[in-house]
């Protein structure tokens, strides 16, 4: 019953799923005694052997919790012990009803929080199948074999051909090759590796063919090293707090020595368990499950996935945000941003001759290009050979055609208009010998990205950072166009990491959000990680607290004003249910509830729970529609 460790093993997952199980059978053979009674009153002996089974089902795992927290006591384990008093009190009187229905809520409110944890797990395993891949070992001999990564040792060396994953961290020694670093660095541009670059493990050869000498693998590359820090930061993150723990030893203790103060004072065990049973805290047990309940369903029909109820608590204090770019801020893929046209060449010429080209390459600036005209309209080409680094050729009917950087057209002879300053990919496109024009690409910053973050300046989170792993250039261009201030660019995953715990150690309490498998590390330490939905990596996914489905970043805001709103109504439940719950211990020990005080103190405290239910379903009324993109911030993300 106890609240799960910050990591859950498999057994302990299956013993959740048994205690569900347990739960679920219970609530079966509750409805079937209350049916039972209600039937056949003449047979209520009957009806109580139903109850009392099922008290007996949910019963032995909160009395093994209690008995386990009294010989390990934690925060958590305060609150079995309080239920298990609870629920004994309530066997000691008959109140069968309460004897099923309080363990009943608890391993509900608990599976809960159990989610989030197994979430994290989810995460750590996700990133642990990315490092595993094969690798072509090149042999002292020269010849090839494929081997699993996990056999390369430093000083191997290995060939990567166009569509491989690097296997390890390396250098290079031979070839040229455009890759794909995102996974890593989160650099949404492909980098160009050569002769002594250094690479990393998990980046994509998008073209060409490299040697590469291994020099990190296994917990020493940079991908083993975000493993080890996301399994350390997962230990290192507290549980999941909740408000009724925060005080439960003292209720504990207060509802001990109202329950020893009325026996010895009126020497009535009936009063005294009539204490026990009013100071069964369903309404208290209830107020956060139910709360989050709510809370959990009125997100997700704003597409917004809530992995645990966190958020209650975290999330509506937050007053700063971490931000990655690349996917984030951004689309995270390359589109055609300009065309500059030479003497003599049309628009429509240019782009059908680069799409035709673009789509015979696997290159992203290919890709990206080959989209600017529907795949019907493609010409026919043949002849096609690609110059790993440099470009596309191949034969049309209107001649050969030349796509590619400008070093393709010096090495053609082919004369080029000047080539124009853009930071990003630039791409020429030649015909016949005579240069048509060039073609500027970029990342396309998200239409609501500056109005999502005005939002959340406006909801208080002020301190904004751009924090990724792109060039510093880029990085600012954005910044400015958000409205964002203060920028750390080309940061790896471990930047990132010590980044968010520095924000954290100065006070702040950031919100993280992110999209790629760089961003993890960063996800799971900041104090509530959203990652984006439509395109994040599985591993941005799992390590969240919170995934946008749509992508939307204005629903970031969404987020935060529901977020306070529960915290509201989580408030006022556990103020309610308190309240009510002292009322009613009160009443009990003064002996104002009569010869029947324990049945009557177990109906006043249900009541209690059906007020603390509705005022949690009031959440459900919550509704905030996003007001549409305006046409030109839709123009400037074509």
């Amino acid at each position: 019953m106890s609240s799960a460790a910050p990591a859950l093993s498999q057994d302990e997952q299956r013993s959740a799923a048994r205690q569900l199980s347990l739960a679920m059978t219970a609530l079966g053979l509750f409805g079937l005694g209350l049916a039972w009674n209600g039937l056949a009153p003449s047979q209520a002996g009957v009806g109580q052997l139903i109850l009392g089974a099922a008290a007996l089902l949910v019963g032995v795992p909160v009395l093994r919790a209690a008995w386990h927290s009294l010989r390990h006591p934690d925060l958590h384990g305060i609150t079995d012990l309080l239920i298990a008093l609870a629920m004994l009190g309530a066997w000691a009187v008959g109140d069968l009803i309460t004897a099923v229905l309080l363990p009943i809520v608890m391993i509900f409110g608990h599976v809960l929080e159990e989610r989030s944890v197994i979430g994290s797990q989810e995460a750590i395993e996700a990133l642990g199948k990315l490092t595993r891949s094969s690798a072509r070992l090149i042999s002292a001999d020269g010849s090839l074999r494929e081997v699993d990564n996990a056999e390369l040792k430093p000083g191997d060396q290995v060939e990567v051909r166009a569509g491989d994953r690097v296997p390890a961290d390396g250098r290079v020694l031979e070839g040229r090759a455009s890759l794909d670093t995102a996974p890593i660095t989160g650099e949404s541009l492909p980098v160009e590796a050569l002769a002594g670059v250094d690479v990393f493990g998990g980046a994509i050869n998008l073209d060409g063919r490299l040697r590469i000498v291994i020099t990190r693998t296994g917990a020493e590359s940079t991908l083993g090293k975000v493993i080890g820090l996301m399994q350390r930061a997962e230990r290192s993150k507290p549980p999941i707090t909740r408000l009724l723990e925060r005080h439960a030893s003292q209720y504990l203790v207060l509802v001990l020595l109202i329950a020893a103060v009325t026996y010895f004072t009126t020497q009535n065990p009936q009063a005294m368990l009539a204490v026990l049973v009013a100071a069964c805290p369903c309404a208290l047990a209830l107020a956060a499950p139910a709360t989050a309940i709510a809370g959990i369903a009125v997100a997700a029909r704003h597409g917004i996935l809530i992995r645990g109820s966190a958020f209650l608590e975290e999330l509506a204090d937050t007053r700063s945000l971490i931000v990655d770019k690349t996917g984030t801020l951004t689309f995270g893929s390359l589109r055609l941003q300009t065309l500059q046209l030479a003497d003599g060449g049309t628009r429509e010429e240019a782009l059908l001759l680069a799409a035709s080209l673009g789509a015979v390459s696997s290159h992203p600036v290919s890709r990206a290009l080959a989209r600017q005209v529907p795949t019907e309209a493609l010409l026919p080409l043949d002849e096609i050979r690609e110059r790993p680094g440099l470009g596309v050729i191949a034969n049309s009917a209107k001649g050969e055609v030349l796509l590619g950087r400008p070093e393709l057209f010096e090495q053609h002879g082919i004369t080029t208009t000047r080539v124009p300053a853009h930071d990003g990919p630039i791409a020429g496109i030649a015909l016949e010998g005579r240069f048509l024009a060039w073609l500027l690409l970029a990342d396309t910053l998200r239409p609501e990205a500056a109005e999502a973050l005005a939002d959340l300046r406006r909801l208080g989170l002020g301190r904004q950072l751009l924090l990724t792993g792109d060039r510093s250039s880029v990085a600012h261009a954005v910044a400015e166009d958000v409205g964002i201030a203060e920028v750390q660019a080309e940061a790896l995953p471990e930047d990132k990491l010590v980044r968010v715990t520095t924000e954290i150690g100065a006070g702040f309490r950031p919100m993280v959000v992110g999209d790629g498998i760089n961003d993890s590390l960063a996800l799971k330490a900041g104090v509530v990680g959203v990652a984006m939905g439509a395109g994040g990596a599985d591993i941005a996914l799992a390590s969240a607290d919170i995934v946008l489905i749509g992508s939307d970043l204005r629903r970031l805001g969404t987020c935060i004003r529901l977020s306070r709103l529960c915290r509201r109504t989580l408030f006022v439940n556990v103020v309610l249910g308190l309240a009510w719950t002292l009322a009613i211990v009160a009443a009990a020990a003064f002996g104002l509830l009569g010869a029947a005080g324990a049945m009557i103190a177990a109906i006043l405290h249900n009541l209690s729970s059906l007020l603390v239910l509705a005022n949690a379903g009031r959440l459900l009324r919550f509704h905030e529609p996003l007001p549409r993109v305006t046409s030109s911030a839709k123009a400037g993300a074509t």
